[in-house]
Formats: C-alpha cells, structure tokens, sequence
C-alpha cells in the first residue's frame, strides 16, 4: 500500500512520523466512497466494503479496493455498479475533500483480503485433521 518516507519538511521535531500526502488522502476518500455506498440504493452494491485506497503521487488517479459477501462470484456485477456510480462517487469526493483535483478512480477486487481468508480456512482444516488423527490413536 503507502510507502513510508519522511515528511521531508522542516520544522517539525519529536520524532513523529508522518503519512505521506497521497496515503492520507487515500484514506480520506475511503471514508468518503464507503460513506456514499451507503447512501446508493443500488442492490448490487449490498455488503460491498471498502477495504482502501490508493492513490498515485500525482493525487490524479485512485484505485479503490474491494470486497464482499458474494466473493469473486460477484465482482463482475459490483465492478459494474462502481462503474455506473463512479461520477456520483467522484462528486461527493469532490464536495467533500478539500484538494485541487479529485483523482479518477478505478476499482478492483481486494485479493489480498481474500488470499487471506483462503489460509485461515486451510489452517483450520489442518487443526481438524491433527485433532481428528489423534482422538482416534488415544482409543
């Protein structure tokens, strides 16, 4: 996701690290995409959630990650809905972020998310399967 670097501006002491401008911003718009969804009467978009943002150095263009309820089954429907939402989302990021530009955001499935999910469930097959292999040699 962000990259950690300095603020790079002086002035500041106390060892304090700072996020840089663009993870900031990512984080801000998150809230703000995640708040609108809510508000999008929009079937497609039920129990979509946004799980980040990042946005290019430039701060012009922003890729919104996310996942759901459906999994990879449902991506190409919500990927369409974004898509048909995307001006109204870039509107209320605009009203509500103070920057010079909003950037154009593109969206994709939080994979990572789901890679997560798959290991915690291969985890939890092998501690079935420990378990299961010696109830049964305790006999």
């Amino acid at each position: 996701m962000a990259r950690g670097r300095s603020s790079g501006s002086g002035g500041r002491s106390g060892g304090a690290r700072r996020y840089p401008r663009e993870a900031r911003l990512g984080e801000t718009i998150r809230q703000v995409v995640a708040e609108e969804l809510l508000q999008i009467d929009d079937e497609r978009l039920a129990l979509v959630a946004v799980t980040g943002v990042e946005v290019d150095r430039e701060m012009t263009r922003g890729t919104v990650w996310f996942d759901s309820m459906r999994g990879a089954e449902g991506d190409a429907e919500i990927l369409a809905a974004l898509g048909e939402h995307r001006k109204r989302l870039q509107a209320a990021i605009a009203s509500q972020v103070q920057a010079r530009r909003t950037p154009v955001l593109s969206f994709r499935p939080d994979e990572a998310i789901r890679s997560a999910e798959r290991i915690d469930e291969l985890l939890r097959a092998d501690r079935e399967r420990r378990a299961d292999a010696q109830g049964g040699t305790e006999e």
